[in-house]
């Protein structure tokens, strides 16, 4: 007689065979194919950015009703909101979305619950840094960037409501992150739909008056998107504190783990400074351009509402990538994991690229919207017949930056922000030494954005995501 023996049917009392077990619950994130399943993650976040398209159309539309000097002031204050916005939502929140996909994915749900009170921890603490920063220092600031006069008068009025408030927006994108970590995209787009009509019908009502209800100018504007946020913290929190998400913050009796901290900072404090990189690229190149008028700063402004408004597509791409990208590491699929991001990155550069390139053959379409006056109107056609085209490359930089958030890998696309800080840098300086015109300096932001895509998609190619020995799985014998 052989040693070797067929393994067992299980059977019930009466000798008869036991139904097959059920089949473990499949995660799609982790099984399902990849396209669809990263377009179903992101169609909600497109529809809901869109929405965010929305705002910037309506309030750059509404703040050029209040004159050129509001909008040349929007264009002073635009890189400070973009900053907080980028830093808490797609920094610091892809940090903690990526901590909370990567336990979820090894099947940790206890731990995703106290990294999600952390979370909360580190939105509250970055929220009063911004506060108190930007009240103390942003008049000195905004005066650098070339802010004269009633401009300059009107920005510290947005700063002074919009960042006496700045824990609102923090909050908002660190409930965000946490929900989209587990994959649920649904719930954030639903509330940033519903937050930009709110800002759109209360910007516009307070920024420029309605009825018995006076002008408040850009202070309104700004008030405005501040009740918008905290409507959205308030449906997050009870959502998520009341049980209906995969994970539930972990606040009474909680105890500081620093590990918890370390595992979401490795990835968002890396990430807070590509954003910071950004804005700053974006503070030197408009200080560069203040030399040239308000018209000019004016008529960028109105071309870097465009950039924001599609780099918002991949940002919601990115974003869906996260969880995916997460969770295919936790559960050691590193090849999964980069087929998801070249993927993510191959329908940002084509999806931007195409919208950007029409705009940039009939600027008029996007011009028309915001002002009248001819000199803003030319120098915005210009910028974006010049920059706009080169869009694709920043949707390809902001896809490499998320998927490799959610691979804890973000140093690479960092550094590529540094490269093109520098880039701008040393460019704007070179033009300064002779007598460029305004079209030059267009011309190096869009040389710029190239460097920074390829060297996104570089910093993908070369960085190991997988541990450096991955041990050998476990091979079960056929038969027992």
């Amino acid at each position: 007689m052989s040693d070797i023996g067929v393994a067992e049917i299980p059977v019930d009392d009466d000798e008869r065979p036991l139904p097959p077990p059920d089949a473990p619950v499949k995660n799609a994130l982790v099984e399902g194919p990849i396209l669809r399943t990263l377009l179903w993650l992101a169609w909600p976040n497109v529809i809901a950015l869109s929405a965010g398209t929305c705002v910037v159309i309506a309030e750059t539309s509404y703040i050029g009703r209040l004159g050129v000097e509001s909008l040349a002031a929007m264009a002073l204050v635009f890189p400070f909101v973009i900053l907080t916005m980028t830093m808490s939502g797609g920094a610091m929140g892809g940090g903690v979305a990526s901590a909370i996909a990567r336990a979820i994915g090894a099947g940790d749900i206890d731990r995703a619950s106290t990294l999600a009170a952390h979370a909360l921890l580190i939105g509250v603490c970055l929220g009063l840094v911004f506060m108190l920063g930007m009240l103390i220092f942003g008049p000195t600031l905004l005066e650098l960037l070339g802010g004269r006069g009633n401009v300059l008068a009107h920005a510290i009025g947005y700063v002074q409501i919009f960042f006496g408030g700045a824990v609102v927006p923090w909050l908002m994108n660190t409930f965000a992150g946490i929900l989209r970590g587990t994959g649920n995209m649904k719930l954030p787009s639903l509330l940033m739909l519903s937050s930009a009509a709110c800002q759109i019908i209360l910007g516009g009502t307070l920024g420029l008056g309605l009825g018995p209800i006076p002008s408040f100018g850009m202070r309104g504007v700004a008030a405005g998107s501040l009740v918008a946020y905290v409507i959205s913290v308030s449906v997050m929190a009870w959502y998520i504190f009341s049980g209906r998400a995969r994970v539930v913050p972990k606040i009474r009796g909680l105890r500081i783990r620093w590990a918890m901290f370390f595992d979401i900072l490795k990835v968002g404090a890396i990430s807070c400074f590509s954003p910071l990189q950004s804005v700053l690229t974006v503070a030197i190149f408009t200080h560069m351009l203040a030399q040239f008028g308000t018209e000019i700063l004016a008529g960028y402004g109105v071309g870097a509402r465009l950039e924001f408004m599609l780099t918002s597509i991949a940002f919601a791409v990115g974003i869906a990538s996260v969880p995916m990208v997460g969770m295919a590491i936790g559960a050691r699929r590193v090849a999964r994991a980069r087929r998801i991001a070249w993927i993510a990155g191959c329908v940002a550069f084509v999806s931007v690229g195409l919208v950007a390139t029409v705009i940039a053959m009939f600027p008029d379409l996007w011009v028309n919207i915001f002002t009248d006056d001819p000199s803003v109107r030319a120098a915005s056609r210009q910028y974006l017949s010049t920059a706009a085209p080169m869009y694709a490359f920043i949707g390809l930089s902001i896809s490499m930056y998320f998927s490799s958030q959610g691979a804890a890998k973000v140093l690479g696309p960092v550094l590529a922000q540094t490269a093109r800080l520098v880039f701008v840098a040393a460019g704007g300086w070179w033009l300064s030494t002779y007598d460029a015109t305004a079209a030059n300096y267009f011309a190096l932001a869009a040389a710029s954005m190239v460097v920074l895509g390829v060297l996104s998609a570089a910093s993908v190619i070369f960085t190991r995501w997988g541990p450096k020995g991955d041990p050998l799985p476990d091979v079960r014998p056929a038969l027992s």
